[in-house]
């Protein structure tokens, strides 16, 4: 749309200025000034002055008080068609892959037509199709898109200036194998039937809406035209409130809810999708998650397929949290960085240990794997950690006299299933919950060179929290062993035939469940 032709036709139009994207809201004058202006109201409020009035007249309205301004037409651009920003975008590959095809011998070969061809030949092949702040702006002429890119899969339209979804289905009308779709960045007014919509979308299977300034509820009205989306990527928006999906979304399997202000009392509004493999919450201002449906021990019936969550970035403090997630019955993997909960321990290794203790299936935490040793020594370490409290709560080593009170299983709901799994902890290894004097945390270990014989064992007090390296360093000076290349590993009493390889130099001892009395075996080339 020219500057000349602009006329009240391009309210709700987007348009670009001077790198800023806005829509149009209102189109005529503005007294005492002479001409034609446009009200915009800016994606970014930084950007405006004012909130559509001026001078004491309302001429459009903004979600911001400075979200709007007036511009004159000639400094803003509509936009251009999709085609005519596929051959911008593409043009400069063309002309490099034209140019070394035709260069022979250092000299240039002209060909008339060819790169016509050329261009018509590659935009036909393309499967993914990238026009990413192109200021792509409508379809263009009919059938178009389809003679140009048939075989596009996907799409990325992100950061541009479609103005709707009927626009959207203009475009995704006309390209029969579109499986992803990228509109991050967009500003779209919402369809008043978007199930007539449907069509242009019947094949979508990911959609990405990023930053688009959405509520659930809008969501949930546009969600019938995507009959048979698998993933949904809501980051960055207005969701606040959640409210149940109901007979829409139900082929959902990842939704990213990211960066989105929820009420978390309404998480519960979307347990029930059937499919949910993978749910990102992450900064999100949580603090509390709970399945009232099944009591501690229990499973819920909400999210029955969620292998995956991703809680980084929130406000969860309390364990109590970690609790009610073990009544998932599918959850295998977890990320929860970041949030107050894991400062409450000495080091974050103690705490991601008390994780894995009370999440029986996890396979995978804050994206390390957990290996089958570690998970063994967090579940040992977590009954010695906790014993004393389970004595003192009516606890028994004798099962047929072990009835701890209601409050100590509702706060260690795995404990018991746990004491069954390894055995009680002697009393000698019960861990008291004390200040973290160095005194307490002293472990006295056996050095032993199992290929030097004539070398005798050597006794040492250490802190449990001493690094795999410092030990190595202490070893290079305790047996003489200067430029020597050490690997360590242990055996316990309790592992009896077992020796386990501690390989990692910036772990601390703890995080391998070295225990008083163990012997760590050094070897060196």
């Amino acid at each position: 749309m020219k500057a000349l032709e602009v006329s009240e036709a391009a309210v709700g139009r987007r348009v670009s200025c001077d790198g800023q994207r806005g829509t149009v809201r209102y189109v005529g004058p503005v007294p005492p000034t002479e001409g034609l202006w446009l009200g915009v109201e800016w994606d970014d409020p930084e950007r405006g002055k004012h909130d559509g009035s001026h001078e004491g007249v309302r001429y459009f309205t903004c979600r911001h008080p400075t979200g709007g301004s007036f511009v004159r037409p000639k400094k803003a651009a509509f936009g251009v068609d999709y085609v005519t920003a596929l051959k911008r975008r593409y043009q400069v590959e063309l002309r490099e892959a034209i140019g070394e095809e035709l260069r022979i011998s250092s000299k240039t070969v002209t060909m008339v037509g060819f790169e016509d061809v050329k261009q018509k030949q590659r935009l036909e092949n393309l499967t993914e199709v990238g026009l990413r702040r192109c200021e792509v702006s409508g379809p263009g002429p009919e059938n178009e898109i389809r003679n140009t890119t048939p075989l596009a899969r996907s799409l990325d339209l992100s950061g541009n200036l479609l103005s709707s979804w009927e626009v959207l289905a203009a475009i995704g009308e006309q390209l029969d194998s579109l499986q992803e779709l990228q509109l991050s960045h967009n500003r779209l007014s919402i369809s008043s039937e978007p199930s007539r919509l449907s069509p242009a979308f019947s094949r979508l299977r990911l959609l990405s809406l990023n930053s688009c300034a959405l509520t659930w509820t809008q969501v949930l009205h546009c969600s019938s035209m995507w009959q048979h989306l698998e993933e949904l990527y809501l980051a960055d928006n207005d969701v606040t409130e959640l409210l149940r999906p109901d007979a829409v979304l139900q082929t959902l399997r990842v939704l990213d809810l990211s960066g989105n202000r929820l009420l978390q009392e309404t998480l519960p509004e979307i347990s029930g999708l059937p499919r949910l493999e993978k749910l990102n919450l992450s900064g999100a201002g949580l603090s509390a998650i709970r399945f009232s449906d099944a009591s501690p021990g229990e499973k819920t019936a909400s999210f029955p397929a969620l292998k995956t969550l991703l809680l980084d970035d929130n406000n969860i403090s309390e364990w109590r949290v970690v609790n009610e997630l073990e009544k998932l019955p599918d959850l295998l993997h977890l990320s929860c960085r970041r949030n107050p909960l894991l400062q409450k321990e000495k080091n974050l290794e103690t705490s991601r240990q008390i994780v894995i203790a009370r999440l029986s299936r996890l396979e995978l935490l804050d994206m390390r794997q957990v290996s089958p040793d570690e998970r063994r020594g967090a579940e040992l370490d977590y009954c010695k950690m906790f014993g004393s409290a389970w004595l003192k709560a009516g606890g028994h080593r004798e099962p047929e006299n072990d009835h701890p009170n209601a409050e100590f299983t509702s706060e260690h709901p795995r404990f018991l299933a746990l004491i069954r799994k390894y055995g009680a902890p002697d009393e000698g290894e019960l861990k008291e919950q004390k200040p973290f004097a160095l005194k307490n945390q002293l472990l006295t270990v056996t050095f032993v060179c199992p290929e030097d014989p004539e070398r005798k064992p050597v006794e040492k007090k250490l802190p449990g929290s001493m690094t795999v390296q410092k030990v190595k360093g202490l070893l290079h000076r305790l047996l003489r062993l200067p430029g020597a290349q050490i690997k360590l590993s242990y055996t316990s009493s309790k592992m009896a035939g077992r020796e386990i390889e501690v390989d990692n130099d910036l772990k601390p001892l703890e995080f391998y469940s070295v225990e008083d009395g163990d012997r760590i075996l050094v070897r060196w080339s």
